[in-house]
């Protein structure tokens, strides 16, 4: 099957499903929040931020090595996975003893530290699926980890809401994570075996681990940074401001949490395609690369305009006690717009064998992350945070796209155009907003804005009906090939 067309219907099945986990999920959290408040919210994402950020102790990098790696050599993903999982094992223990050992020397209740012993065996059990995923991923396989994913946000939404009504407490919210990611790694375990037919004894050949060490060191580093990078903001915000302010962000950050879903979809399958592109065919790599930065760019232009314009209406949706999170909300929706290209683009340097690069570039924002964090929360609480938000996506677009021309060819002026006539369509669509605002639902207002962006487009030519004909096509059998004359 031509690649390109495996890479559309790999982003199809992901973007449908993980469009039902997004929705369920922020269903989730709009009932949780109301329920909780502020403060008691700020409780159950503290502890879930805190486990997060070490949990990259137990992968080093390991995933987008297996990813790239079987991509490029799957009659051996049995052992590169055999050798891996003897190692995560051990440091699974090491890394829960860790956290328990931290977490102690931190001045938050007895309910907040036992939210983060719960959180340990999630952050435990993910890990390992993760991992069991990035080798479905090598083989552009992206069904079942679609599937799961929706059947994940079911189980923390039915047990959530079922502790909810009982009214039993935090303890037993963060329990319906578990049973979710319990689930979740049965089943990609049992893909693995029984669908794969993969064979995976742990084992450790010394060979093979100094050479997996040698390729996920970079990748290793560039997740510890990237984990400090996105969760470190609320636990600086416990730390420096309450659980209140970190209830008030984290508003903002589950907005766009939940959004990441679009570029998540795209550079899932494109990743390991740009992989083997980077071996066997530079002129595609050039196609892939500057097609998924046009569809990023239509995506992420409304979405930034509408958001920031609805603001208001949006908190609107959480109790009265969240009105602090409308400037959060606004700063971060500014920064959407680089958060999407970002994936692209470190895709492309993570294939290309330049994530010493991506790394460097990744602990430049951290350092400046950590920075500005530390000088704006006290300050600004959690409006500071998330103007750090935009501030350092800003920076990593920047470190990221001067790297792309000594790659590929790359024509910056022909997503500049993308760029120009989705700002003028976004313009249109916030003129309607802005019109109609006062008298029309929200729900309905997004929906008819929508529409009307994609008409300004479609006039605009900022994608055509070819595009659309493609996608949906992607998702029979056999799809057609496509060249470069319909992409550009």
């Amino acid at each position: 099957m031509n690649k390109v067309a495996n890479i559309a219907r790999n982003t199809s099945y992901l973007t449908v499903a993980l469009i039902l986990q997004k929705v369920i999920s922020f269903s989730y959290f709009t009932i949780l929040a109301r329920d909780l408040g502020p403060a008691d919210l700020g409780k159950y994402y503290f502890a879930i931020s805190f486990t997060t950020i070490f949990a990259i102790l137990i992968d080093l990098g390991f995933i987008n090595f297996l990813t790239r790696e079987i991509a490029k050599r799957q009659n051996e993903a049995g052992q590169l996975l055999g050798n891996v999982m003897s190692v995560k094992i051990l440091l699974s223990m090491i890394t829960a003893i860790l956290v328990v050992f931290l977490i102690n020397f931190t001045p938050h209740d007895g309910l907040t530290k036992d939210l983060v012993y719960l959180s340990i065996i999630c952050m435990i059990l993910d890990s390992f699926t993760t991992t069991f995923f990035a080798v479905l991923r090598g083989f552009h396989n992206l069904k079942y980890e679609s599937l799961t994913s929706v059947i994940f946000q079911i189980l923390v939404l039915v047990f959530g809401l079922l502790a909810l009504y009982l009214d039993l407490g935090l303890r037993w919210i963060m329990g319906s994570l578990i049973i979710a990611s319990s689930y979740n790694f049965l089943f990609s375990l049992w893909v693995l075996k029984k669908k794969l037919k993969i064979k995976f004894p742990c084992l450790y050949d010394s060979v093979v681990m100094r050479n997996i060490f040698n390729i996920s060191l970079p990748f290793a580093l560039f997740s510890v940074f990237q984990r400090i990078y996105t969760y470190l903001d609320s636990v600086l915000l416990s730390l420096f401001a309450g659980d209140y302010y970190v209830g008030i962000y984290q508003i903002s950050f589950k907005i766009i949490f939940a959004l990441q879903f679009l570029p998540m979809a795209f550079t899932a399958s494109l990743y390991p395609a740009m992989s083997t592109y980077w071996l066997s065919n530079r002129p595609q790599l050039k196609i892939a690369f500057e097609r998924a930065m046009n569809y990023l760019i239509i995506i992420s232009v409304p979405i930034t305009v509408g958001s920031i314009i609805l603001a208001p209406q949006i908190v609107t949706l959480f109790k009265s006690e969240y009105q602090g999170a409308i400037l959060p909300l606004r700063l971060t929706m500014a920064a959407a717009f680089f958060i999407f290209v970002n994936f692209p683009i470190g895709s492309l340097l993570n294939a290309c064998d330049k994530q010493k690069r991506n790394t460097v570039n990744m602990f430049i924002i951290t350092v400046l992350s950590v920075i500005i964090n530390l000088i704006l929360i006290p300050l600004w609480k959690a409006d500071g945070a998330a103007l750090t938000v935009l501030i350092t996506n800003a920076l990593m677009f920047v470190l990221g796209i001067v790297v792309v021309p000594k790659i590929i060819p790359y024509r910056a002026k022909e997503n500049l155009k993308i760029l120009g006539k989705s700002l003028l369509a976004s313009a249109f669509m916030a003129a309607f907003i802005n019109y109609y605002l006062p008298s029309i639902n929200i729900l309905l207002l997004i929906m008819i804005s929508g529409v009307i962006y994609l008409v300004f487009s479609f006039a605009l030519g900022s994608f055509k009906k070819a595009d659309l004909s493609y996608i949906i096509k992607s998702f029979k059998k056999s799809p057609p090939p496509i060249n470069e004359e319909n992409l550009e």
